[in-house]
């Protein structure tokens, strides 16, 4: 009897041990996570977005003459997304014409939609400016004038300069329909001939069924390669920033960040004054 609660005593001690030493090690909850944390996190456009910042900031302060030859990512990133904002604006304009029925209530919601968009737009600006002079983001970014494109700007100046009210009215008129996107590349005259089409199409009854599926697919194509192109930012963002660097020296950081803080600041108070007052009117919470 004493021989085996001798054994139980034995097997006991066996068991502790085991259980306490054998135990197979566990890494910390924090490091299992680890690698799943970052496979989510490299699956979001904005972190390849900075790092392409990153990146393209040290070739151009490590060689500005390679940041300086990047520049065409930059421009041809834009000019990707340039190509198609027309015709999502199109596409959106007559949709929206479409789908409200009736062009009273399009112009009775049209109207009130425009003097809201004037009335808010004014106080946005004045806000803009208030900002814009009190923290002044482009003081110390000492460009060189000769080194600018005077090209650039020359045309916007001379069409301001010579353009009349009457010239103003005509330009929204585009020569052919297609001139309106293939054009100028005026956002008014795509406008213009979107509220015409989706007038013309809102009068054809079923006849104008066919119509509307075929511009609303042609918007999800468009919104589809919107999103396509959305995967190229890291490369336009990352030669952009190589450009600057290169070109302006690390120095032209400081305006950057003023002008993006000034950004932020100037959406924070149009959100709290603007539309935190407007809401509080409508009676929205």
């Amino acid at each position: 009897m004493v021989h085996h609660s001798r054994n139980q005593t034995i097997a006991r001690a066996s068991a502790w041990r085991r259980q306490h030493y054998n135990r197979p090690t566990v890494a910390p909850h924090s490091l299992v996570n680890l690698p799943l944390r970052m496979t989510n996190l490299t699956r979001h456009l904005y972190f390849w977005v900075l790092l392409a910042i990153l990146a393209g900031g040290t070739i151009g302060y490590v060689s500005p003459e390679t940041g300086v030859a990047l520049k065409p990512l930059g421009d041809g990133f834009i000019a990707l997304v340039k190509m198609l904002i027309a015709p999502i604006i199109f596409c959106t304009v007559v949709l929206g014409i479409a789908g409200a029925g009736s062009m009273k209530k399009v112009g009775r919601v049209g109207g009130k939609a425009l003097l809201y968009f004037e009335v808010v737009s004014t106080f946005a600006l004045v806000i803009g400016l208030m900002v814009a002079n009190l923290i002044k983001p482009g003081a110390g970014f000492n460009a060189d004038p000769a080194s600018l494109d005077a090209k650039a700007v020359a045309d916007y100046a001379k069409v301001a300069a010579s353009q009349s009210t009457v010239d103003f009215v005509l330009h929204i008129i585009p020569r052919t329909f297609f001139d309106a996107f293939t054009g100028s590349g005026d956002l008014l005259q795509v406008l213009f001939v979107a509220v015409l089409f989706g007038y013309a199409m809102t009068h054809l009854g079923k006849e104008g069924d066919i119509v509307h599926q075929v511009i609303t697919t042609s918007s999800h194509v468009f919104f589809r390669m919107m999103n396509v192109l959305m995967k190229l930012a890291p490369l336009g963002a990352g030669g952009a920033m190589a450009f600057t660097i290169g070109r302006y020296g690390v120095a032209a950081l400081k305006p950057l960040a003023l002008l993006m803080g000034s950004f932020y600041l100037t959406c924070l108070l149009f959100i709290l004054v603007v539309l935190g007052t407007i809401a509080a009117l409508t009676g929205f919470n």
